[in-house]
């Protein structure tokens, strides 16, 4: 099994020593799957948690088992200054109750955004009444702790919506001091994805490669190649590829995403499960290369 690059003491103390750091600086860390922490000014957002074995056990007697391969980085309950949390879909990697009970139990002040047409399932999964999470449509903007979300569709596998005309599957683009993030969730490329982010000056994306297989029997994704030319016809700084290195039917190697970057010059950092990255204001610090020491 894959272990992480810090895990639970070990990963407590790095944030922790983080947080007494420059108060202008940010920092993230990857937990796996779809999910990252982000530290700025003593504020935390954490975006797509998946820190169960909840799917694991799930799916252990069945013809599609979820055989973990990275070790679990932290337990959910020891994150106890959590000022926001995200879930961009329905889909227990994304939307975990094992992951988000111990959050809530643990974060009674915590937000939750979700995609507002997710709303009624989110309250059934969670146990929380119905008006408690705070939900996003298509170009709709909220602003939480500080950190102020903008909705973006996602297409897995296709642009699914509610009877309102409300997208199930979201992304989120979000600002906070002089960043700017897009979180795609679980998404396929699609017509007008780039336009949309096209207008936020973005830094940081955290893109998916694990691609589409239908023999895997679940929904797609981008592939590493499609994550890459993403980044780089939208302006970002710097991607950051996930969705991979989980379970053991639905991975990829991060060699074609890496390759395809290198090809289009499009600045990157692959992470270790576990791994911190710190950054400076931009105007201060140029993003580092893959490989080199922020």
């Amino acid at each position: 099994m894959i272990q992480p690059a810090l895990k639970h003491d070990a990963l407590l103390a790095d944030i922790a020593a983080a947080r007494n750091d420059t108060y202008n600086m940010m920092y993230l860390w990857w937990l796996g799957q779809s999910g990252f922490l982000m530290q700025y000014q003593n504020r935390h957002l954490l975006l797509d948690p998946y820190l169960s074995d909840s799917l694991t056990n799930k799916y252990a007697d069945t013809d599609k088992p979820h055989v973990r391969m990275t070790e679990r980085c932290i337990d959910p309950q020891r994150l106890d200054f959590i000022n926001v949390v995200t879930s961009s879909h329905n889909h227990t990697d994304h939307l975990d109750a094992d992951t988000l009970i111990p959050l809530i139990n643990t974060n009674p002040s915590m937000k939750i955004i979700i995609p507002e047409a997710n709303r009624e399932f989110v309250a059934n999964r969670l146990n929380i009444d119905l008006d408690t999470p705070i939900g996003l449509a298509d170009a709709q903007s909220t602003t939480v702790a500080g950190f102020e979300f903008h909705g973006i569709p996602a297409a897995h596998d296709e642009l699914a919506t509610d009877e309102h005309g409300n997208h199930k599957f979201m992304g989120y683009v979000v600002k906070f001091g002089p960043w700017c993030i897009y979180h795609s969730g679980d998404t396929l490329l699609y017509d007008g994805l780039e336009e949309r982010l096209r207008k936020f000056d973005i830094d940081l994306a955290f893109l998916p490669i694990n691609g589409k297989l239908p023999e895997r029997r679940v929904a797609g994704n981008l592939w590493g190649r499609e994550a890459a030319k993403l980044a780089h016809d939208v302006g970002v700084t710097a991607v950051f590829p996930c969705h991979y290195d989980m379970f053991t039917f639905n991975t990829e190697t991060t060699d074609e995403f890496v390759s395809e970057c290198e090809r289009l010059g499009q600045d990157y950092r692959v992470l270790q499960c576990g791994e911190r990255w710190p950054l400076g204001l931009l105007s201060d610090l140029e993003i580092p290369r893959q490989g080199e020491t922020p």
